[in-house]
Formats: structure tokens, sequence, C-alpha cells
């Protein structure tokens, strides 16, 4: 971890583990595992919970993390550990995914773009069930034809050489939501791919790629005149 990260602990009057949450942070800032510890009494400060769309306390945002509930000490520990790398960023979408907020990872992305890297780790993930890559491919087709994705393109393309067909074939499909023509260079060469679903995906995302252009260039008032 290149960094000792900081914690924000919100809690209310009457809460149950708030106190449990509050003395196992107490002790990893006494070890050094995290730098300082803002405590938030939402009824105190509702405005501050408003913000984070805070529905339950106690909690916790660490270092981008926003984590709800009970955490034992060495939950906290593994997420401290993960804070800084996009294995964690990675563990943090699938916990999001698999609890439903598919909305939330899309914002991060959308403020975060470096962040969309760690969904492709899902995507590629022998470990990630069948939900979860829904989800992800809920989160991608949202974005398609932005910026965010357009910027991630030689990232996803690296993953048209990986040597699972399913991979290959998500990876090609996104990049064609990409609408990008920069993403042609590495969807090209799996129209010769060895698994017929995956060559059949990459003819559909040129076409896609293709006709996205040509309106593009129509909007703009530019033809291509074939004599």
């Amino acid at each position: 971890m290149s960094q000792i990260p900081s914690a924000q602990l919100f809690i209310a009057p009457g809460c149950q583990h708030c106190p449990t949450m509050l003395k196992n942070l107490s002790e990893l800032i006494e070890q050094g595992k995290i730098a300082c510890l803002e405590i938030i009494n939402i009824t105190v400060s509702p405005e501050r919970a408003e913000e984070l769309n805070i529905r339950t306390v106690p909690w916790l945002v660490l270092e981008g993390f926003e984590l709800g509930g009970l955490r034992s000490k060495s939950e906290l520990l593994s997420w401290i550990d993960k804070a800084s790398s996009i294995e964690g960023q990675s563990a943090y979408f699938e916990e999001l995914i698999t609890a439903g907020k598919i909305s939330e990872v899309q914002q991060i992305i959308e403020k975060k773009p470096e962040h969309m890297p760690a969904l492709f780790i899902i995507m590629a993930s022998k470990n990630s069930n069948l939900s979860v890559r829904i989800g992800v491919s809920a989160v991608i087709e949202q974005l398609s034809g932005t910026e965010q994705l357009a910027g991630n393109i030689s990232t996803l393309g690296q993953y048209c050489e990986h040597e699972t067909a399913r991979v290959r074939n998500d990876a090609c499909y996104y990049l064609g939501l990409s609408r990008h023509s920069g993403a042609e260079e590495y969807i090209r060469p799996l129209l010769d791919d060895t698994d017929d679903d995956v060559k059949e995906v990459a003819r559909e995302a040129l076409n896609d790629i293709a006709e996205y252009t040509a309106e593009a260039l129509q909007r703009e008032g530019v033809f291509n005149i074939t004599i």
C-alpha cells in the first residue's frame, strides 16, 4: 500500500454496532493502519449523510470505499490493504454489484474513468459468477459511446488475446460499444478467431463502429461519395 488511508465513520445514537466499529477502528489507528478517523453523528450533521446517501449505520468511508454495516477487524484490515490497488477496486465493485448497486458503480466510473479496468478484472476472472459479470455488462452498456469507455480501449484491447474465448468475446463486445475507430485494431484479428461466437461478435462490433462513424460524419455534414 502506497500510503496510510484516512477514514470517516458515520454513527447515530442507539446504533447497536457503532461502538464495536469505533473500537476496531481505534485499535487500527493505534497500530498505524489508519492515519486518522473522523466521527460523524448523522443526527447532528444530517447534511453529511445526505451527501453520501447513507442509509444505515455504522457507515465507513475508507479511501473511496463506502462500507455499510458492522465489519470485523480482519475485514477492515483486508479493505485497508485493498485501498490503493486495482484489485481492491475490483473487489469493491464486485461487492456493490452483488448488492444490486450497479448505478453506484456507474457513477464512480463516470467520475473516475481510471477505475474502469477494475471491471475488466471481474470480466476476466474465473471466480466471478454469471450474475456479477452480467452486472459488469450492464455498467459498460450504460457507458456506450462515452469518453470513459473510449479512454480505456487499449487496456480492454489486451483482453482480446486472452486464452479464454468467453473473455475475448466480452472484450470484443465492449470494444464495439466504444463506438470508436481506435478499437478496430483490436477487433479485426478476432475475425479469424478459433471460436465461432467470437468471430460473430467481432463482425457485429466492426459493423456497429462503422455505422456509428457514418452517422457521425453525416451529422457533421461530411459525406463519403463513391464514384
